[in-house]
Order: structure tokens, then sequence, then C-alpha cells
């Protein structure tokens, strides 16, 4: 029939094959599949490839996925940097390890063995002298490292005193020369050669070894030496005429009108300010040698028991305790023999 070819209904249907066509719809389904594309190809975890971002178009409100091609001229911190270290830090690090090699030396040596035989270098004489070292003596080895500094200030307070007691005999001579008294020089001399080795082998040797050994027979030997060396040296500071010291007495008495007798009252009270300085320094070093040992937790009981140890391990004691155990034995079995004889 004519009138269903003008029907209305048929027309929307009749370019349903050009629907998809439209220019504004291939648009929006082209840039929205770009979109899914960019989204799928998207990895979160990559840090080095550029974040996708979306941009709507204003004009038609298509949204449109864009990569940006920028990158980041930070620069990552450089974790290996090396620290300028000073000369002085670096003296210091090898002092510690050179005081710790020589700890390490000392404990390897006690551990292999006590009886490693070393050679005699004090005191230091040239090799062809007529006498020899009689003792070994390293504080860089012997002496902990906590107790080095301590030896060193007694060893050096007995140089002092030896070099005190030679002056001593320089003022003796000077009264000598001065006055005609020839007391003062004699006993210097002789309380120089009496107190030079004394004083090393009853004092300084045993706290050398109290600190090596830990010894606390030893802390206490020095401990009374010592102090009977301090009560020396106060004496020694006070210096009566005739005693043989050049102390303060013996200076002042010695100042006259004349200008000899000036120098000579200077010279000697020289002398006895170094008396007093020795006085001092035996004062503070028996002090601080004390103070170390409190602190060890060491005690009399301890000091008794390792003399007892030390005597009882001596060959020669051994060697007496063995032969009066044989004789009282053989005297105890003649006894015996005797009185079964009789009956």
């Amino acid at each position: 029939m004519p009138g269903f070819d003008d029907d209305p209904f048929d027309k929307p249907f009749a370019d349903s094959s050009d629907v998809f066509g439209d220019p504004s719809i291939t648009q929006v389904t082209r840039n929205t599949q770009n979109m899914q594309n960019s989204l799928e190809d998207y990895n979160p975890f990559d840090n080095e490839r550029p974040r996708p971002q979306t941009v709507v178009n204003p004009t038609n409100n298509v949204a449109v996925v864009q990569t940006s091609n920028q990158t980041s001229n930070a620069v990552p911190p450089n974790q290996n940097a090396k620290s300028v270290i000073s000369t002085d830090e670096l003296q210091r690090r090898q002092e510690e390890l050179e005081r710790r090699a020589a700890e390490l030396d000392r404990r390897e040596q006690q551990l292999n063995g006590a009886n490693i035989q070393h050679t005699n270098n004090w005191p230091p004489l040239p090799e062809k002298c007529c006498f020899q070292p009689c003792f070994y003596q390293d504080i860089n080895v012997d002496i902990p490292p906590e107790f080095q500094r301590v030896v060193r200030h007694l060893y050096y307070a007995w140089m002092f005193y030896i070099g005190t007691m030679c002056l001593n005999i320089i003022g003796g001579l000077i009264l000598l020369l001065h006055t005609g008294a020839f007391a003062t020089f004699g006993l210097a001399i002789f309380y120089t050669f009496l107190f030079t080795p004394a004083s090393y082998l009853c004092w300084f040797r045993p706290v050398y070894k109290a600190f090596r050994n830990d010894s606390s027979f030893n802390f206490m030997v020095f401990f009374f030496v010592y102090f009977s060396q301090t009560c020396l040296s106060i004496f020694q500071v006070v210096g009566m005429n005739g005693s043989g010291y050049c102390g303060f007495i013996t200076a002042i008495s010695h100042y006259g009108g004349s200008a000899g007798d000036v120098i000579v009252g200077i010279l000697l009270t020289m002398i006895a300010m170094c008396f007093a300085v020795c006085a001092t320094a035996n004062i503070l070093m028996i002090t601080k040698v004390h103070s170390i040992y409190r602190s060890t937790g060491a005690s009399m009981a301890k000091a008794q028991a390792e003399f007892t140890s030390e005597f009882m391990r001596n060959q020669n004691v051994q060697q007496a305790a063995s032969s009066a155990m044989q004789s009282a034995v053989s005297s105890q079995f003649n006894t015996n023999s005797n009185n079964s004889s009789r009956y």
C-alpha cells in the first residue's frame, strides 16, 4: 500500500547501519579504548615509568589519558661517600691498636706459660761493661694498658729521687769546700749508693710485679716499703745539720752576710726543694696506688693465701720440708727399733 511508504516509525531504523559511523561516537569510543589500554599497561610498582594522567577535555567532556615524559632530575644520595678522617684520629686509632696488640701478646705469653725466658735489659748497660743487666723490664708488654701510666709515673718518681740524691752529693761537696765539714759529703755518698739499688728492689720491683701479675702480696710489700720511703723523704726535706741531707734547716743555717754564704744557701735551698718534690710525689703515688688496690677487691687474706702458696711452691722450701720429713721419719723408726730391741 502506498500509505506504508510514508510511515514515520520506519525512518529511525532506516539508517541503523550508520549509527556507529557518527564522528562524535567514534571519537568517544577511540578515546575510551586508549584510556583502558593505558590503565592496563600501568604498573604501580615501577618507579621509573611515569604515571598516566587523566585529562578531561572541556569541549566535549571526553577523558583523555596522558603520560608525562618528564623525568626527575633528583640524584639519590651517595651512600658510599667516605667520611674525612683527621690525622689525630688516625694516630689515636693506631695507638689503640698497638695497645691492644701488646695486651694480646702479654696474655698469650701468660697462657703459653710463665716460664718464658726474656733477655735482661735493665739496667741499660753497654755490652762491653763488666756488669750485665739483672732484670727484664718492659712496661708496654708486661703491664696492662690501664695501669701503664701509673707504673711509668712511679718509675719517673724513682729516677727523680735518684737524681736528687746525686744533687745531695754535690751539696755535700759544696759544704765541704765552703766550711770544711766532711760529714755531710761522706754520708751523702753512702746514702746514694745504699738507697739507689734498695729503692728499686724494695718498692719499685714489687709494685711492677704487683701490676703485672695482680699480686696482693707484692702490693703489701710495696705499701710497707714505700710508706717508709715517704717518711724518709719528709726527714730529708727537713735536713738537719750533720744528717747527710741538704734540707731546709741546713740551707737556712748557711745563709750569711757574705756573697759566698748567700750563694751556698741558695744552692742548698734548691736541693731541699727537690727533696720536697720527691716527698710530695711519694704521697700522691702511694695514695693513687692504694685507691687502685682497693678497687681491685684485694685484701690481706688474699695476700696471705698468695704468700703461702708461693712459699710452698718454692723448690728450696720443698727440699727443706722433704729433708725434715725424712729426718723425722728416720728418727722415729730408729726410736721404735731401739725400744723393740729392749724387749
